[in-house]
Order: structure tokens, then sequence, then C-alpha cells
């Protein structure tokens, strides 16, 4: 099975008796054992391989198919903030709030509107792009922090799609790097579980978490959704190269929504038996965050993420047509570009329009670049998702 790095650990213990297997990286990440049989395995040629020997850029590997991004889809509220709508509710102005982070305007959900819609919305469009029907679909992967049910959302998705077969669906949470872990997990299903279409889904309403008297956390968020679906395909033409998961738990505490600790009625009984019960409603506390820190944590960690699933796929900064990272804010996103020397006009970003829109960030900013013709078949991108838990990662990807 892959692990967090993407490694694929092959379990043969009555080959091993026989041999030492060598081992070496495939451009998906995962690991393959010379003396397998040949049967299941296959090769490719890794973009950028006039730059690798020819035994790098053929290697064989225990998948028998790949996978592809052949559909993307993005939907957003219809209410929009402005950072001037903002400065008559807490201390700011445009400037402060452009200056800082990049962000100009962001979408917040608001009447009728519903998180579920629009994550429904934006998959509905990746399935059109796709040309695949919702019965078809196999698997419906909802990445959210903030879902409709405490239970998943995914489960409706499905049910407003009209998928008549009954495919699994299930939340993933992951706040901002949601998206990548989908996209990984997608991945695995097809590759490994015989699946044939998935999609994921970004989507997320932070703006219901969000303390609107807090001028440093309030101008960074906006609500959104964003989708791609992932279809299995002939390992010759797998689109996923490499990708690079993590997370440390001990940086909970720069970012973080907890459970507020409600007050719970006294004693039922004389016994004393029942002290403390029943608890009361629980409820979730508004978004919690250090900004530096979490900024020195994204610079930090980021580019070795990418540098570590470059290195996997055997690539480097220069063979990418394009860096894609979570849209939190501007300076981190040059700082990161910066660091792997990649030229801003190779940078993705919608952040001035949409702000932090969490696990949507990265398909609501690749459907936008998709649909206006800047992103193209057969380019080639880096993307990473950060945020809270912490979590980080990153994948390698063609687009269709």
């Amino acid at each position: 099975m892959a692990n967090a790095s993407g490694l694929y650990t092959a379990t043969l213990p009555t080959v091993r008796r026989r041999f030492t297997p060598s081992t070496g990286i495939y451009r998906s990440g995962f690991w393959f054992s010379e003396g397998v049989s040949k049967r299941i395995m296959c090769s490719s040629t890794v973009e950028g391989a006039d730059k690798l020997s020819s035994s790098e850029s053929r290697v064989p590997r225990l998948v028998s198919r790949g996978c592809k991004l052949v559909g993307c889809g993005s939907a957003v509220p219809g209410l929009q903030i402005s950072n001037d709508d903002l400065s008559k509710i807490v201390d700011t102005n445009d400037e402060w709030i452009s200056v800082r982070t990049g962000i100009r305007n962001r979408r917040v959900l608001s009447g009728k509107d519903s998180l579920t819609s629009l994550a429904a919305e934006a998959a509905k469009k990746a399935l059109e792009m796709a040309e695949v029907d919702p019965d078809d679909v196999d698997l419906v992967l909802m990445c959210t922090s903030t879902p409709e049910d405490l239970f998943g959302s995914a489960p409706q998705i499905q049910k407003k799609l009209g998928c008549k077969n009954n495919p699994l669906a299930y939340d993933i949470t992951a706040a901002c790097s949601g998206f990548v872990l989908g996209l990984v997990s997608a991945a695995c299903y097809i590759r490994g579980g015989g699946f044939k279409n998935v999609l994921v889904i970004g989507a997320d309403a932070l703006s219901r978490y969000v303390d609107w008297t807090d001028r440093g956390s309030c101008i960074l968020f906006g609500d959104g959704a964003g989708a791609v679906l992932v279809q299995a395909c002939d390992c010759e033409d797998d689109g996923l190269f490499a990708f690079d998961l993590h997370s440390d738990g001990e940086g909970q505490r720069h970012l973080r929504a907890t459970i507020m600790q409600n007050e719970v009625d006294h004693v039922l009984g004389t016994n004393g038996s029942a002290v403390g019960f029943p608890p009361k409603n629980s409820s979730y506390s508004c978004i919690q965050m250090n900004g530096k820190e979490v900024f020195r944590f994204a610079v930090r960690v980021v580019p070795q993420s990418i540098e570590y699933a470059l290195e996997k796929a055997g690539l480097t900064s220069s063979n990418i047509d394009w860096l894609l990272l979570h849209q939190a804010n501007q300076r981190i996103i040059d700082a990161v570009a910066t660091r792997l020397e990649v030229p801003s006009e190779r940078v993705l970003s919608n952040l001035a329009n949409y702000g932090n829109t969490s696990a949507a960030s990265i398909p609501l900013a690749l459907d936008e670049a998709v649909r206006s013709g800047k992103v193209q078949a057969s380019h080639t991108i880096a993307a990473a998702g950060f945020g809270a838990g912490l979590t980080w990662g990153s994948a390698i990807f063609r687009w269709g």
C-alpha cells in the first residue's frame, strides 16, 4: 500500500527468500521491485526525460493502470464582500488588507445558499467537462472541514448529482490540505481498487467560523467549491507523477477551531453518580490563528515538500508549467515561488478575488485557469496544500 510519502511497499515474503529485490522510485511515488512478474508492470517516459539517463527515464512499477485529471468545475456564492465592506465593521481598509495579504474580495454564503449546493454545482461542471455521466461515478470524496452535517456532506452531493448506482461518498477532513489528500486518495482507489471515475471536491464555508470582529482573521477567509474528475487510464498515460504528505499535531496551537468547553448541568440525583451529566450541546469556537507562526511554517515546509515530490517524479522546478499553491496569502505564494525559482508568470493565483477558501482554493484556481486557456492539456502542475492540523502535502500531476 502507499504510505504517507506516496511510496508503495511490496510485501513479497516468498520471493524475498530467493533474492533481495533492488528498489527505485517511479514518478508516481510508488516503489517498484526488480524481479516481480512483468505481467503487473509497465513503463512510461517522464516529462523532462531528455535531462535524465535512459535508466532513470523508463522504470517499471507495481500498478497495472494509472489515473489522470480529465474534468474540473467550480462554484462560489453570489454575495461578494470587498475590503471596503469590511472596513465598515472592523478597523481596517483596502490598502492595509491588500498589501499584507493580496486579497481584495471574497465570497460569503448567505440567504438560501448552502455549501452542499455549491459542491454539487462544481461537481456537475467537472462531469460535464469530462463527458462522464453521474451514473458512471464510482466514488465521491468531499474534502471539507465545514460540513453541513456532523456525519458528512458527501452523500448529499451524491444525491444531488443523481447517481443512481449509489456510489460510495464520504468526507475527508484535512482543512486547507484536504484537496491534495483527496487527489492522492482518488489515485489509490483507482490504482489499487479498480475504480474508474472518482470525483474529488474541495469545498469550505469558513465564514461560518470567523470572528467578524477580529480584523486579523476575518479579512482572510471566503467560501467556495471546486472539483475535479480523476479517471482511470492506461499506465503509460498516468498523470499523477508523485506526491508527498505530512502532518504535525504539535502545530495545532497555531491554527485551530476547537470544541468550546460548555458548562454541564449539576447533579441530577442525590447519590452523586450523575455529576456532570447530561452535557450541554457543544459547539466549535471561531478560527484562532497565530498568523506569524503559520507564515513561518508554510514558507519552510511547502518548498521542501514540493522539492521532494519533484525528486520522486524525476523532475525539477524547471520542468513544471505551473505552480499552484493553496491560496492563503500572496506573501506565502511569492516566498515559495522564489524558493523554487519559479517565475511569477508561471504561478497560478486568484487569491485577490476569493480570499482563502480552504480546501476549495486549489481546484477553484485550477478550474479558472483551465477555462481561461492558461492551463492546457499536457501541462505539468506542482500543487501544494497546507494548513490546520498542521497538515501539508504536494502533488505533481499533468492536466488532461
